[in-house]
Order: structure tokens, then C-alpha cells, then sequence
């Protein structure tokens, strides 16, 4: 058990930070600013500040976030906000003299600021010194960084100018503003943000498998263990220990060939070169298969045809190592197949095909298929970390409010309207996306103890 929640919370964090980190990077590198970067919600454990953001651990693991500048359902910006952002500006300048030999008083930020203001002041009562601040902060100072001195300095107070800048924000102060917020970017730049995190996890995919691939994983090979009586396999004489070879000339290196080399047939006969025997004494044959239609289970729970002999296999593996250009090809492939699988998986869910209690799983599922992945081996639960990476990426996509495709259904609205739908109706969009998600969670959950129950 322990092992299954220490797999879990290993492979959900790595996923979360990767989607995170696309937001993140994407918005920090289209100018947006980001005030923290969170790995679980509140109440934060952990964190520490670096340049314009703050990292930090919640303690409730379950996610994560990056919080931009600007309230995301805002449109203009509230005194609150402003107040925050005058906030964030002091931060910044404490970052800076510190870097430069500033000792802060321990616990005091803001008078550490009054401290800061005073060394910065020129012989004017309310001035700042120019050159002073490229002494004591190693760079010049910013429009909106002069307007909070000043006011420091004005006031006596970092407290009472914050108040005063966010009750009646200067031009340069507003102009900081909305060139760092969220809300006030491009329709195309906020459209690209929110979209990088579920690209994201899709991408990180093919990376992973591309490294796994390098490492080596175990692949079973096409050698017979139960052979079915009464199908195609055991009526041409196929017998369990056999390997094949190759079918129609082209060489099986793994069970998967063989499996896909059958349900491609179309039920055409097929000729299969056979090796059998022991050691040295293996001899190689050619039998003759015609496949047949069977219904068989799919991955979503329905029933489908497909063309068989009626073998399974021995078990037995080996190892294969592939070189960086195969490897990334094959990543990128194999990426591709699961992607639409899990596409399909979700539409089979919605449509009605799958039924929901038998497809949706919660944390407690997720615990166990990662501690069971975990024991088989490190190929296991890096192949289970891919395919949870593209269902996450898929699962924001869809265009359910407080996920990021219900932002980009918002932002669709946006572009075809040529403005923003209004505030009140986001707010109720976003109301009921809560509900919707909080409820998906709570029958996850429910779930995911039935099965316990019952199994």
C-alpha cells in the first residue's frame, strides 16, 4: 500500500509540474507575470520567492496552479489587485538590494521597504536618487518602482502606500498593469497560454517514451504458449513452444507484430514460418492460417470484432535497446496510438458506449494501477506515467468551465463576439464548472471504494 501512494504521488507530481511548467513558461515568455508557481493547493507548506515568483508545496497534493497577474474573470482591475501588485513591486526591489548586500530585517518586509526608501531618497524630501539606486539595486529603477517610493517616502508607510497607489493608481502604474496581467493580453497570446499546459502533457509523452525506449524495455516474443482447440491455430497444427519466425515474409521480432500481422490479415490466409524444437535441434516449418472473426472486449469496455487464430503467449521477453533517431520515431508513434485511443475511450465514455462506474476511476485507482506498474518494473510505470500524461492533457481539453478547455470555449466566445462574454456569465459558468468537477470527484471517489467492496 505504501508503495502504491509514494508511486502515485511521484507520478502525479510529475505530471502536474509538467502541466504547470507550460503555463508557466509560456506566459513568463510572452511578457505575462507570474506572482507563484504551486504544486498542491492551500494551505502552503513550503515555498520560497525567486526573481518576480514564488514556489511553493500545498498541502493538498491533488493539483497545482500558476497564478498570474490579474484577476482572470476581471476587467478592470480591483483595488485589491493593485494593492497586490504594489506588493509584488516592493518584493522586487527587496530581491534586488539584497543581491546587491541589502540586510533585511528578519520578519519586517515592510519596514525593511521604509529602510530601502530612505537609502534611495535624494536631498528633495520626496525625490529619489537616480544614481543611488543603480548603487544600491545594481540597476536603474522602473516607472512603477519610483511611484512606491515616493509614496513611501510621501506617507511614512509601505502599508499606507500601498493603500494610497491602489485606491488612486498613478498612469505609470496602471500602464505596469496591464502590461503584465493575464486578462489584458491578446486573445491569441491568453489563447496560448492556457492551451500550453494540456500540450504539454501530450508532448511530454513522445519525450519519455523516447528515453525509455533508449533504456530498454522488455517486449514479449512471438512464441506460442496456449493454443486454442477447435480455432485456426490448433487445426493447422500449431502447438504450444512454437515461434514464429515471420508471417507473408515479413519477420515477427515481438508478439505485437504477430498480434497486429492476424487482425490486419482480413481473414486471407496467412503463411508462417515456424521454428520448434529443442537447442540445436529447432527446425523451421511452414503452416498455413486462415483467421477468423471473434468478438472480443475492447480497452473501453465494448465489444468489437476482430480477426484471430486463437493463440496466447508463452511469456517469454527480452530486452530491446533502440538507437536515439528509432527511439524518438518510435515515441512519437507509439505517442500518436495511445492519444487516439484515449480520445476514443473518452468519447465511448460520453456517448453512452462505456458505461461511466466501469470507465471513471479516482485517486484510489490511480494509487493502485501506479503501485501495481511500480512493482513490474520501471518500463511498467513509465509507460502507465505516459499513458496518465496524454489522458490528463485530453481530459483539459474538454471544454468544461474552470478546466483550460472551458477557458478556451471562453476565449472562443471572445473571438467570435469580439469581446469578452460578460463577467456575470463566466461567473456562473465557472460556478457550475466547479460543481461539475467536485461532483465527477466525489463519484471517483465512491467508486473507486465500490470496487474495493466488491472486489
Amino acid at each position: 500500500m505504501l508503495t502504491s501512494i509514494i508511486a502515485a504521488v511521484v507520478i502525479l507530481g510529475l505530471l502536474i509540474i509538467v502541466h504547470e511548467l507550460g503555463h508557466f513558461v509560456m506566459a513568463k515568455r510572452l511578457g505575462v507575470r507570474v506572482l507563484r508557481f504551486s504544486i498542491g493547493y492551500p494551505p502552503k507548506v513550503l515555498g520560497f520567492r525567486r526573481g518576480e515568483t514564488e514556489y511553493a508545496i500545498g498541502a493538498t497534493p491533488l493539483g497545482g496552479y500558476v497564478r498570474m497577474l490579474g484577476d482572470e474573470v476581471g476587467e478592470d482591475p480591483k483595488a485589491e489587485e493593485l494593492q497586490n501588485y504594489v506588493r509584488e513591486i516592493g518584493f522586487d526591489l527587496l530581491g534586488a538590494a539584497a543581491e546587491k548586500g541589502f540586510e533585511p530585517r528578519r520578519g519586517s518586509p515592510d519596514g525593511d521597504l521604509l529602510a530601502l526608501a530612505n537609502r534611495l531618497k535624494s536631498d528633495g524630501a520626496e525625490s529619489v536618487d537616480r544614481g543611488q539606486a543603480n548603487a544600491v539595486l545594481g540597476r536603474d529603477l522602473k516607472p512603477e518602482e519610483i511611484a512606491l517610493i515616493k509614496a513611501i517616502l510621501s506617507t511614512g508607510s509601505a502599508e499606507a502606500a500601498r493603500k494610497a497607489l491602489s485606491e488612486n493608481p498613478p498612469a505609470v502604474l496602471l500602464e505596469s498593469f496591464n502590461q503584465r496581467s493575464f486578462p489584458t493580453q491578446s486573445l491569441g497570446k491568453r489563447v496560448l497560454i492556457v492551451l500550453a499546459g494540456p500540450l504539454s502533457n501530450i508532448l511530454f509523452a513522445p519525450v519519455l517514451l523516447t528515453l525509455l525506449f533508449m533504456y530498454g524495455v522488455p517486449i514479449l516474443l512471438p512464441i506460442l504458449g496456449q493454443v486454442k482447440q477447435g480455432l485456426p491455430a490448433f487445426q493447422a497444427g500449431l502447438r504450444g513452444g512454437d515461434r514464429i519466425v515471420a508471417i507473408e515474409g515479413t519477420t515477427m521480432e515481438s508478439w505485437a507484430d504477430l498480434s497486429s500481422s492476424v487482425k490486419a490479415s482480413g481473414g486471407r490466409p496467412l503463411k508462417l514460418v515456424v521454428e520448434r524444437g529443442e537447442g540445436g535441434a529447432r527446425q523451421r516449418t511452414e503452416i498455413v492460417v486462415r483467421p477468423v472473426l471473434e468478438d472480443q472486449k475492447t480497452l473501453y469496455g465494448t465489444t468489437a470484432s476482430a480477426w484471430v487464430i486463437g493463440v496466447m503467449p508463452r511469456g517469454d521477453e527480452m530486452i530491446r535497446r533502440l538507437n536515439p533517431l528509432h527511439a524518438a520515431w518510435d515515441g512519437v508513434a507509439e505517442s500518436g496510438k495511445m492519444t487516439g485511443e484515449l480520445a476514443i475511450g473518452i468519447a465511448q465514455i460520453v456517448s453512452g458506449a462505456t458505461p461511466v462506474r466501469q470507465a471513471i476511476g479516482g485517486p484510489i485507482m490511480i494509487a493502485q494501477l501506479a503501485g501495481r506498474e511500480a512493482h513490474q518494473g520501471l518500463a511498467s510505470g513509465a509507460m502507465f506515467t505516459v499513458m496518465l500524461s496524454i489522458e490528463l492533457g485530453i481530459i483539459n481539453l474538454l471544454p468544461v468551465p474552470l478546466l483550460d478547455g472551458g477557458h478556451l470555449l471562453f476565449f472562443a466566445f471572445e473571438g467570435i463576439r469580439g469581446e469578452p462574454l460578460p463577467l456575470r456569465h463566466r461567473e456562473i459558468a465557472l460556478q457550475i464548472g466547479l460543481f461539475l468537477v467536485v461532483a465527477l470527484m466525489a463519484f471517483a471517489i465512491f467508486n473507486d471504494i465500490s470496487r474495493i467492496v466488491q472486489g
